[in-house]
């Protein structure tokens, strides 16, 4: 009996709340301002009775890390929070070593919840900074000043967190490479185990597209990254993914599993979710309704169930491994997306001989990280209306 070699990989899920204090003028996210009282208990009601639909898609599986995003999810109480993951866990389990996430601004209000979350079963907080200056968080409408920025990182060590992300921009409004190394310095000393660095970009149906503000040119939010990088490795946190650093062993296990093209469930208004199912050789994306309202008023709240076609597989899966600065086995093409890695083999050589992609495993060379939307453009050349052909595996198994 033959059976394909696409394989079960490990499972998190994602929890989407979507509402904010306010919308920042760049953010093009599934997020709501809210200025009423927000309908927490309904909601997390909603997203118990969504997991329990999506149960299914478990096959088994115990997940491995919890990210609760948004939106602002710790504007919904402590208590909520522990209903809902509580909830989760009699549902599906945990495995014993899970990283949960809470998504969290360093507003006054906010830090002062730190210790609860903690103890609601919160093990890891990433933190939106941005920006420690207060003129740049103005310029990006933050709700926070400049002075919560700086005790955020204090106030979750205080509160027993050994384990968070500080999330930075760069590339703003006005910025200097002087004030870009700053925010990273500033950054640096509060000794974060993971910071996300990211560029600031233009997003469509955000006010920043409808009214751009004067963004650094290319040259210097070149000069910018590379002075930043050089930075922070010279501080310990290493490029481990395009725009994350860490110390030793403190990846985020969740966002790993993103970029190893693991599956997620994704619960919450507009989340989407991967999900694999060997028997059927299929991968699948599901989302669901997106709207806040409507996703509360459905009884059934999801949006759409898509299959991934396997012309669409090969660009997929590259375009999240080469994210990783260690890329992945090549093994693992075979495991995650039921293919044979001799069907993309033309390619493959073809970024070998141009020095962008290793000859040892599916990783991108130093210059092919450069250029690294170069590289994955090879990859659209097995979508439909190309010639190539794409072998599925199939193994013996009994």
């Amino acid at each position: 009996m033959t059976a394909p070699a696409l394989t079960l990989p490990p499972v998190a899920l994602y929890i989407h709340i979507p509402w904010c204090l306010k919308k920042c003028p760049y953010c093009d996210f599934n997020s709501h301002a809210n200025d009423r009282t927000l309908p927490e208990a309904a909601y997390i009601e909603k997203l118990i009775a969504d997991l329990e639909q999506d149960l299914p898609y478990l096959q088994g599986r115990k997940f491995t890390s919890i990210f609760i995003g948004g939106g602002t999810p710790s504007l919904f109480s402590p208590a909520g929070i522990e209903k809902l993951l509580t909830a989760v866990e009699n549902l599906a389990g945990f495995a014993s070593d899970i990283e949960i996430t809470l998504e969290a601004n360093p507003g006054t209000f906010e830090l002062e919840k730190f210790s609860a979350f903690r103890s609601a079963g919160i093990n890891r907080l990433s933190i939106g900074i941005q920006s420690f200056q207060q003129s740049f968080l103005e310029k990006l409408g933050r709700a926070h000043s400049d002075k919560e920025a700086l005790t955020a990182a204090e106030n979750a060590l205080s509160a027993g967190f050994e384990n968070f992300n500080l999330d930075l921009m760069f590339g703003l409004p006005g910025q200097s490479i002087e004030e870009a190394l700053k925010d990273l310095e500033m950054a640096i000393a509060c000794n974060p185990p993971h910071l996300s660095w990211y560029q600031l970009t233009i997003e469509p149906n955000t006010l920043f597209y409808s009214k751009p503000p004067s963004l650094p040119n290319d040259d210097l939010v070149s000069g910018i990254q590379e002075a930043g990088i050089d930075l922070l490795s010279s501080h310990g946190l290493d490029r481990y993914e395009v725009s994350a650093f860490c110390g030793p062993d403190q990846e985020s296990r969740h966002n790993l599993n993103y970029w190893l093209f693991g599956d997620y469930l994704g619960i919450g208004a507009g989340a989407h979710g991967k999900i694999t199912l060997p028997e059927e050789n299929l991968i699948l994306r599901t989302q669901k309704v997106r709207q806040p309202d409507n996703y509360l008023q459905q009884e059934n709240p999801v949006a759409e169930v898509a299959k991934v076609q396997t012309s669409e597989l090969p660009l997929e899966f590259m375009m999240n491994v080469l994210r990783l600065s260690k890329g992945c086995d090549q093994v693992l093409f075979g495991e995650r997306t039921g293919l044979a890695l001799q069907s993309i083999e033309p390619v493959l050589a073809s970024l070998r001989d141009k020095n962008l992609l290793r000859n040892d495993r599916l990783q991108a060379t130093s210059k092919g990280f450069l250029f690294l939307d170069t590289v994955l453009t090879e990859f659209t050349k097995f979508m439909p209306g190309d010639n190539h052909t794409l072998e599925r595996i199939e193994v013996n198994s009994r």
